[in-house]
């Protein structure tokens, strides 16, 4: 039984990760990001998920990336788009996924982890750059420059299994593992309840993922 850390926002995607890790043999220790995001309810999603799924461990860190804001997730002011955008969008928040898999590599190493799994997919992803294949192997390399196991030859390896699924193969994936999306929460702009908008661009995605799946949509709507 190997260690590993599992990013968990408390979103279908890295539900779906956290699930096929456990299913892989890989005693999983779930990290969620405060980052300053809209809501706090994918946050409360997040430790539900760690305790269904089996985590043996679930850490929640704080940290202010919502203070350089620049990103519709962490800036009030900028509005959520409920409209498809070209290029990249506004939810983009920059830096996020290198900044959540630095300290995922810290606690790594803390906890004697050669593994690392994140929730990125390079196709329904949204335009984000920090998702794509090329930013994923980059990432790898630099943790096996930058860190004391790397060096001493325990190579690190950063797990992104959904990277080249369909939403809806995530979907048809993580069911047949047993995931329970009900308590998941992907909206951008989920009220306190973690009801979803159902039209900002996660919320499309997911709805079109679980049409094209053939299963049901347990998402609660405002």
């Amino acid at each position: 039984m190997k260690p590993a850390v599992i990013l968990l926002s408390g979103g279908l995607d890295s539900a779906t990760v956290l699930a096929i890790a456990r299913e892989a043999g890989y005693v999983c220790h779930a990290l969620s990001l405060d980052y300053g995001q809209r809501h706090n309810a994918e946050l409360a999603a997040a430790a539900r998920l760690a305790t269904s799924l089996g985590a043996a461990g679930h850490r929640v860190v704080r940290l202010g990336l919502g203070d350089f804001g620049g990103s519709a997730l962490t800036d009030a002011a900028i509005a959520v788009p409920e409209t498809p955008t070209a290029g990249i969008p506004v939810t983009y928040v920059p830096a996020r996924n290198t900044v959540m898999l630095a300290l995922a590599l810290a606690w790594a190493e803390v906890l004697g982890a050669r593994d690392i799994f994140i929730g990125v997919n390079a196709v329904d992803y949204s335009g984000y750059p920090d998702c794509r294949p090329e930013f994923i192997a980059a990432f790898e390399r630099m943790a096996n420059l930058a860190t004391r196991a790397g060096i001493e030859g325990a190579k690190l390896r950063i797990h992104a299994p959904l990277q080249h699924l369909s939403k809806a193969q995530i979907i048809q994936r993580g069911a047949a593992l047993g995931v329970d999306y009900a308590q998941t929460v992907s909206c951008y702009q989920a009220d306190a309840d973690g009801r979803a908008c159902g039209v900002c661009d996660a919320c499309r995605l997911r709805r079109q993922g679980f049409a094209q799946a053939g299963v049901p949509d347990p998402t609660p709507y405002k």
